[in-house]
């Protein structure tokens, strides 16, 4: 690109926004260490496609009666009795380890064999999961971090090293058995990146084993950005994730009850209608790569593929995942990046309306009595509110 072309660009982005100063308007700071351009008008070298291991997003619900003849997809977390012709997802560890499944169904496990508070992988559990023919049976759960409070970077990083930590004990084999659960947050575009920017690093590393794979991805809604009191609100910013999650080319969908601690069974039937009508009206769950050749998109991609990478070389240069988690440094990372995010939560820098803006609800807990250093568990932003 010409600089005379870039100077154009630039000088009509001026004229919109009727300011010579765009770069200071334009620029939006992130905790991830992206560079977010103020505008793009080409790029380098565009990425392939990043296919899907399913040809159209399935969209799951939580099991009901009433939803068998009219839903393909379940999440289960407890048995059920004469399903045909289903997608089925095990949610319970004991469900997933005694389920015997039929011929006429696809299951999967959305059960984590990685104990992350003793820091070690739950070998009985593979073993019985390997043993049953699931399409995918082993899950890797990274959700769980992002729902702590770790970094898009961290979350990638995490995922590759517990895959690291499975092909060392059971082989590459086990890269064809994998589900990656991940949770999916409000930062639109971004969380397209993530997705996108997983399957490009997760094939690099099965290229390390003369493979050519494409992880299977279990997308759900977020809870860090929810709040009790704002269940409207909840809706609308679980309704992006989704998106953002189709767009980005997960294999399955998921949306957690955007009512939280009173689940109700027309909460839970709303919470799977936001899936149909994104999939319906605007059919984004059929297309095998969405955003493919959005100039932001596609930059923003590589950056976060080049950053979880260093990151995931990083732990294993360290010793590995399990090893740092034992020795706590895991937990300490996924902590620093939580207390940092909750403080721009704190000053607004990032706005949750209902909570901090419109009307500004008054803290009650400070950021550092929400985390631990040495646990990785679910805290809301809200939770400084309520």
């Amino acid at each position: 690109m010409s600089n005379d072309t870039f100077t154009n660009w630039e000088n009509l982005v001026k004229k919109q926004l009727k300011t010579e100063d765009i770069y200071t308007i334009l620029k939006k700071d992130n905790l991830e260490g992206i560079e977010v351009k103020p505008f793009y008008n080409s790029m380098e070298k565009q990425l392939p496609n990043f296919p899907k291991v399913e040809e159209s997003t399935h969209l799951v619900a939580d099991y009901h009666e009433s939803l068998e003849d009219d839903v393909f997809a379940f999440l289960l977390n407890e048995n059920v009795e004469n399903l045909t012709g289903k997608t089925v997802f095990i949610n319970n560890k004991d469900l997933a380890e005694h389920i015997s499944p039929q011929e006429e169904d696809q299951y999967f496990s959305l059960i984590d064999v990685f104990d992350e508070k003793n820091a070690e992988i739950n070998d009985q559990l593979v073993k019985e999961l390997l043993a049953k023919d699931f399409t995918r049976n082993i899950c890797i759960d990274v959700s769980l971090h992002q729902n702590a409070g770790a970094s898009i970077v961290q979350q990638l990083g995490i995922a590759l090293a517990k895959t690291k930590e499975l092909t060392e004990v059971y082989g590459s084999e086990i890269l064809r058995k994998l589900l990656f659960r991940l949770a999916v947050g409000g930062n639109y575009f971004f969380e397209m990146a993530k997705i996108r920017a997983f399957k490009l690093v997760f094939n690099e590393f099965s290229k390390e084993f003369d493979l050519d794979e494409v992880p299977y991805i279990f997308a759900e809604t977020s809870l860090r950005n929810k709040s009790v009191s704002d269940s409207e609100n909840n809706l609308i910013r679980s309704t992006l994730e989704l998106a953002s999650a189709m767009i980005g080319g997960a294999d399955a969908v998921y949306s957690n009850d955007y009512l939280l601690n009173r689940s109700t069974e027309n909460s839970q039937e709303i919470s799977f209608k936001q899936q149909i009508v994104l999939a319906y009206e605007s059919i984004i769950n059929v297309f095998e790569d969405a955003s493919n050749g959005s100039y932001y998109i596609e930059d923003i991609t590589k950056q976060i593929a080049e950053k979880s990478w260093k990151y995931f070389v990083e732990i294993e240069e360290k010793g590995g995942y399990l090893d740092l988690l034992k020795e706590g440094k895991i937990q300490e990372d996924i902590f620093n990046h939580a207390l940092e995010e909750q403080k721009w939560v704190e000053e607004g820098k990032i706005k949750l309306i209902g909570v901090n803006l419109y009307p500004k609800l008054e803290i009650k807990k400070s950021a550092e009595e929400l985390y631990q250093k040495e646990e990785i568990k679910a805290v809301r932003w809200a939770e400084m509110y309520e």
